[in-house]
């Protein structure tokens, strides 16, 4: 499992996860300071150095070292490619996928899913792909009466380079488009194991860590991903590479690296960054609370000027590389992150003598240098969404502030976020299942060991060099340990993005696949081990070697036993694919429409109806644009309490033909009352909701009744401006008639280009 010489050290020397100040091999015994061990010969990036986890281990031979990589090597690969199959079976029995018909295949990529699938099916339709990129580039099928280009507003060039690739490889008579596309997306699972395997060995110098953490990832697959059910959904394509990007980001961070070394991991760093800003249009917030950890790392020496300033650049670099492809996406350059990161690398710059003083007076510069450092980051986040009038994430703010009581309840956006499960608090329930697979007892108390570790090493850090200090190394007889940089990073990361997880459901997949790392890490490294035997009185080599190795053993044959069955009957339960109304109505479409009809309604059946039909959209669920959140609520107004003529005004303001009213919408009972979506609508409206239930003094009775109800009687105001097209148990269609005698003022869409 060792896969990197060892020197030799006196067992006064701490191995809990720490470094000796001044180098990172550096030893000391009796109180005489040694040359530090440097192995620079045969250094392997997965290797164990002098100052890794595990410095009781005997030497091994260098052929003891090649087998040992290779067995780990070989292992990580054997778990990839057990989650990628593991996810593909599922997927298959779920919808019996093989034997569905097209437009069922198409009609399993819901919401948002379906929206990116298209743009795919798009580019494999077109007659060459030049022709394809012009299409997506002037694309005026998304968004009815807009011309829009998809590769700046979208995030798709991942089914760009799917499509170009598929066409140019002798794939077609062997593979389906689809399956090349899904496989594509499971195959990326195996990239993700693989990344949290490769930061579990770097972290414990033993591979046993990673298996243990391979084994983790699937068992708790529920909770670490939902690949099988959200193919296209943009965290399934980016989290591996943030995943591959926090294991180079490890690995440049450990000790003894040589320089050729050093530059392959910021040239990873950088690439990974790349993939993973370019495949999610939440990247800016993700690499923002990357950069805080960069920062409290930095303030509290624990990474070196050279570090943080290398850092710092590859993420910024990330971003102007990804902002250059998206055709300068303004959204991008006014993202918080980039003002961040240039506010502090100006402050740093411009307080040199942050690292002086005492300890309070260290404390002070620390709390002046950060609200100098927040407030510059806010002047310049603030003054470049100014110039460059950039309202395309503001809905995401709303929503925090909203989530967090500092904001109006009542906004329709917002609210449409905070009504959803996905982005309400992390279930308790998700600590019961992580606990039923002993993946939270390790975990909990590796980080609180941690975080103690961490803040003693802060103090130290923070304290005058002086003559207390070698007062209290004289006393000890031994040395004062600083604490391992790339320990320290993935500490941070898995706390910070633990808070993430347990404020917004839905990023909890950020953390849960590196909680499993970090378990592992307490489990096969030697700190936990070497705190425990050294309480017991019985620190002893054999003893610590046995038990960091005999432990994740039979944990691993623990789980084996207990959850092999349940996997297996998982992967053998058979489900069927079954959505008839949906077919129906996408088959009506399609073959009863104009190909240049244009269609309104909800934004999750719109994207599957430009999937299987190559429809006119008026709206669709990529939200991250001012006018069109402005047009989807405007839209939306068929499930609030409206007059037909008002309806109909606001729909051939965007151009629409046709209208598709769903009842699971119009008689909501999945949500609560007041997040129902008539709910939402009337409360920005300013009307009483309804059934039983108190509300807001300031809310009053409609003047109109529900038009998703009211023009299902065929009233004489609805038939005179609306023609039933189609119906069955799920789905009304229908028509806006071109002639009708005007009535008052025409309801504009605000935004909408005419």
């Amino acid at each position: 499992m060792d896969v990197r010489k060892r020197a030799k050290v006196n067992q006064a020397g701490s191995s809990l996860g720490i470094l000796p100040p001044g180098s990172s091999g550096e030893r000391c015994s009796s109180g005489k300071r040694t040359e530090p061990a440097r192995i620079r010969e045969g250094v392997f990036p997965l290797g164990r150095s002098g100052s890794f986890s595990g410095s009781y281990l005997p030497r091994r031979w260098p052929w003891q070292r090649c087998v040992s990589m290779a067995a780990g090597l070989f292992l990580a690969v054997l778990l990839a490619v057990a989650q990628a199959w593991c996810v593909n079976a599922i997927h298959e029995n779920l919808l019996w996928f093989s034997q569905l018909t097209e437009v069922e295949r198409e009609i399993s990529f819901r919401t948002e899913c379906g929206l990116y699938y298209s743009y795919y099916k798009q580019m494999l339709q077109a007659p060459s792909i030049q022709e394809g990129l012009s299409e997506l580039i002037h694309d005026n099928l998304t968004e009815s009466k807009r011309t829009i280009n998809l590769l700046q507003r979208m995030n798709i060039y991942q089914e760009v380079f799917l499509s170009v690739l598929y066409r140019l490889l002798p794939l077609q008579a062997y593979l389906e488009p689809v399956y090349f596309y899904i496989y594509t997306v499971f195959s990326l699972q195996a990239v993700y194991v693989i990344a949290l395997y490769l930061t579990a060995w770097l972290l414990a110098g033993s591979w046993l860590a990673g298996l243990l953490t391979g084994v983790w990832y699937i068992l708790n697959r529920v909770d670490t991903t939902r690949v099988e059910f959200t193919i296209s959904l943009r965290e399934n394509w980016s989290l591996p590479f943030f995943a591959l990007q926090v294991t180079a980001v490890t690995c440049y961070l450990r000790p003894q690296l040589s320089p050729l070394q050093q530059k392959v991991m910021v040239w990873l760093m950088y690439v990974t960054t790349c993939c993973f800003c370019l495949t999610w249009q939440f990247n800016q917030f993700i690499l923002l609370v990357q950069a805080l950890i960069v920062y409290i790392l930095d303030i509290v020496d624990l990474l070196t000027t050279t570090q943080v300033t290398t850092l710092y650049l590859v993420q910024v670099s990330g971003l102007l590389s990804v902002w250059l492809l998206q055709f300068c996406n303004s959204m991008i350059l006014g993202s918080l992150v980039l003002s961040f990161i240039v506010a502090a690398l100006f402050i740093r710059h411009c307080q040199p003598d942050l690292k002086t003083g005492g300890l309070l007076v260290r404390l002070a510069k620390v709390l002046l240098h950060s609200i100098l450092v927040l407030l510059l980051a806010f002047i310049i986040n603030s003054l470049t969404k100014k110039a460059l009038q950039l309202r395309s994430d503001e809905h995401i703010f709303k929503f925090i502030k909203s989530k967090f009581a500092l904001g109006p309840t009542r906004d329709f956006d917002a609210s449409l976020y905070l009504c959803e499960e996905a982005f309400g608090l992390l279930p308790l329930d998700t600590l019961e299942r992580l606990a039923g697979t002993l993946l939270l007892y390790p975990y909990v108390p590796t980080v609180l060991l941690l975080s103690g570790m961490l803040a003693v090493a802060v103090l130290h850090n923070l304290r005058p060099k002086g003559s207390w200090e070698e007062e209290k190394r004289a006393a000890a007889g031994g040395q004062v340990d600083a604490f391992r940089p790339d320990v320290a990073y993935n500490l941070l990361h898995s706390v910070l993005y633990g808070l993430l997880a347990f404020s917004t459901m839905r990023m909890k997949y950020i953390w849960t696949g590196h909680m499993c790392a970090v378990a592992a890490y307490g489990v096969c490294g030697t700190d936990l081990w070497t705190l425990l035997l050294k309480a017991l009185r019985c620190n002893t080599k054999v003893l610590l070697r046995f038990i960091r190795y005999a432990v994740p053993v039979l944990m691993i044959g623990w789980l084996y036993y207990k959850f092999w069955p349940k996997l297996m009957e998982e992967l053998s339960e058979l489900r069927e694919f079954y959505d008839p109304d949906t077919v129906e109505l996408m088959t009506w479409i399609s073959t009863k429409t104009p190909k240049q009809a244009v269609f309104a309604g909800s934004m999750q059946l719109l994207a599957g109806i430009k999937l299987c039909t190559g429809r006119v959209l008026t709206n669709h669920p990529h939200y991250e644009d001012k006018d069109l959140r402005e047009r989807t609520r405007q839209v939306y107004q068929v499930y609030a309490r409206r007059s037909p003529e008002e309806v109909y005004d606001i729909l051939r303001a965007v151009g629409a033909d046709y209208v598709v009213l769903e009842n699971s919408i119009c008689y909501e009972r999945r949500h609560r009352r007041g997040c129902r979506l008539r709910d939402l609508l009337d409360l920005a409206n300013g009307h009483i909701m309804d059934g039983p239930g108190e509300n807001e003094a300031d809310l009053v009775p409609a003047s109109h009744p529900r038009f998703c109800e009211a023009i299902k009687t065929d009233a004489a105001a609805y038939t005179a401006l609306f023609t039933s097209t189609f119906q069955n148990k799920t789905f009304y269609v229908y028509r806006l008639k071109k002639k009708r005698k005007k009535s008052g003022k025409a309801s504009s869409e605000p935004g909408v280009k005419q």
